[in-house]
């Protein structure tokens, strides 16, 4: 899968799949991909959790923070403004009941949006292509 095999179903930047897999075992198969291709999760973020602390109710909603010092680095080098956007997210979603969904910004919308080398679309487009192999699977 390439990047713009992904990129029509994105809006504002943003792409969103269905996972082949409920929530649970998106979030579980997403961490593990991620520690396989020696990418760093620097947070995992329960925002239902975080909702239900509150007094609020949420559906499930786990948004990680990962990447790799390695590819992002070249990008807030080239501009450093790109660190605002960095680490990367994903964001796992159960809008209605066995719907989950997974969003991220597309690589080409961050290249975009930060005016960086397209070159440097390299660094970002195997973290997008790993993300929609593990949830369409």
């Amino acid at each position: 899968m390439t990047p713009s095999d992904i990129n029509p179903n994105s809006k504002h930047g943003v792409v969103s799949l269905r996972s082949a897999h409920p929530f649970a075992d998106t979030v579980r198969l997403l961490l593990a991909a991620f520690a396989d291709h020696g990418i760093k999760v620097f947070a995992v973020i329960d925002q239902r959790a975080e909702a239900i602390a509150v007094g609020m109710a949420m559906p499930p909603t786990t948004l990680i923070l990962f990447g790799n010092p390695k590819a992002g680095t070249p990008l807030m080098l080239a501009q450093p403004l790109s660190g605002i956007d960095l680490p990367l997210k994903v964001l796992v979603t159960e809008p209605a009941l066995g719907q989950v969904m997974v969003s991220f910004n597309a690589a080409a919308y961050l290249i975009e949006r930060h005016s960086l080398p397209t070159e440097l679309l390299n660094n970002l487009a195997p973290a997008e292509r790993l993300i929609a192999s593990v949830v369409t699977t």
